[in-house]
């Protein structure tokens, strides 16, 4: 693997995403296995792999978005006041936690249990970055 970074790369890298105000980090890949990841495909944000673009294997940066560009915007519509008789009996939910809820296509969307009374979920579906400034350190392993 050798070469610099394109457009349509597959790139082996590790990741490290974090809120850049509080240096929180949401994931990391340093300290497991590396990823690889086709670029051009929506595996990646797009600010993302616009920044990636002519590293080359050894590359170790990080790079900052602004808030809401790495993860877009915060969307209050995506908080949604879910009636407990539309939730599963089965999911024994919790204030402050991450569930997978059913969509009606089958799919799972990831939600944030903000408030949880004996009626409703308030759950928020916006990514937990978005509208947040985010720091991303990369080091390229290997491109083909």
């Amino acid at each position: 693997m050798s070469g610099c970074i394109h457009p349509s790369s597959l790139v082996t890298l590790n990741f490290r995403v974090s809120h850049a105000e509080s240096g929180t980090v949401m994931l990391s890949t340093f300290e497991s296995s590396p990823a690889t990841l086709q670029l051009g495909v929506g595996e990646l944000m797009p600010a993302l792999e616009a920044r990636l673009i002519g590293l080359a294997a050894g590359d170790h940066e990080t790079f900052h978005f602004e808030a809401g560009e790495a993860f877009g915007p915060y969307n209050a519509e995506l908080v949604e006041k879910i009636d407990r008789a539309h939730i599963p009996a089965d999911m024994q939910l919790e204030a402050d936690a991450v569930y997978g809820f059913p969509a009606p296509d089958g799919s799972r969307y990831p939600g944030l249990v903000r408030e949880l009374t004996a009626d409703y979920a308030l759950v928020d579906f916006n990514h937990p970055l978005a509208g947040k400034p985010v720091a991303v350190e990369v080091q390229i392993i290997g491109v083909i």
